[in-house]
């Protein structure tokens, strides 16, 4: 809910919008032992199949956007346009190990679901544009303890069941489907680097948009522009 509220506000006049959770992600869950990014994609697919939603564009970021490059591979007959944010779903092993190094963490795990307030602070050190410095360990904690502490072992298991960066072969087909990618410029968890090699292998109706002074969530740190620019690409044609 925070990290989509301005996008909510801003396309809810305009399009159907629709905001699953995904598993265990807030309050979705399952009882199969799946735990891959397609699984969850799968699960998103079926959803919309079940409250009757035909066409849809789909707009993901970071895990998010591994959801969504998969919903329009598996099912380019529904998906009519695809926007993946700050998401390097072209991410090799290599990619996950200069992490860990940029982060000064011992693992992946340590970065992606923090167990304390330094840990918190790296991600959030890599991910944000604008310093935090001054944010107290305090409320990093509460923040942890929000966030992270709820369904750990589920999550978990998420991180360790990805289907992405396990090997140093990059494996993606492209899409059918038009492509916006959105990046900030500073983004550290997937630097710019990477989205310009994921344009090339996304195909000819991929397209990049880049956001000056923003990190990995462009979508929180400059809503505005974020919002125009995937508002003019949805609008095209409609």
């Amino acid at each position: 809910m925070w990290q989509w509220r301005k996008q909510v506000q801003f396309f809810a006049p305009r399009f159907h919008v629709f905001v699953p959770d995904l598993v265990f992600f807030g309050d979705s869950a399952t009882q199969s032992g799946e735990r891959s990014e397609v699984f969850q994609a799968a699960c998103v697919l079926k959803l919309l199949e079940k409250i009757g939603v035909k066409k849809f564009s789909v707009v993901g970021t970071s895990y998010g956007g591994f959801v969504a490059y998969h919903m329009a591979r598996m099912s380019p007959e529904k998906v009519e346009k695809v926007v993946i944010a700050s998401s390097g779903v072209n991410m090799k092993r290599s990619d996950n190990e200069a992490l860990v190094r940029r982060a000064r963490l011992e693992s992946i795990e340590h970065l992606m679901l923090p167990e304390s307030a330094s840990q918190l602070r790296a991600l959030t050190g890599l991910a944000v544009y604008k310093k935090l410095d001054i944010i107290p360990d305090f409320f990093l904690n509460d923040i942890v303890a929000q966030l992270y502490k709820e369904k750990r072992k589920e999550k978990m298991e998420l991180l360790k069941g990805l289907t992405l960066g396990r090997d140093e072969q990059v494996n993606l087909s492209p899409l059918q489907q038009d492509v916006l990618m959105v990046w900030g410029t500073q983004d550290q968890i997937f630097p710019l680097t990477m989205a310009t090699e994921l344009k090339e292998l996304l195909g000819e109706k991929a397209r990049l948009e880049v956001i000056e002074k923003t990190s990995h969530v462009p979508q929180i740190e400059n809503p505005e522009r974020f919002n125009n620019i995937v508002n003019n690409f949805l609008s095209r044609s409609l």
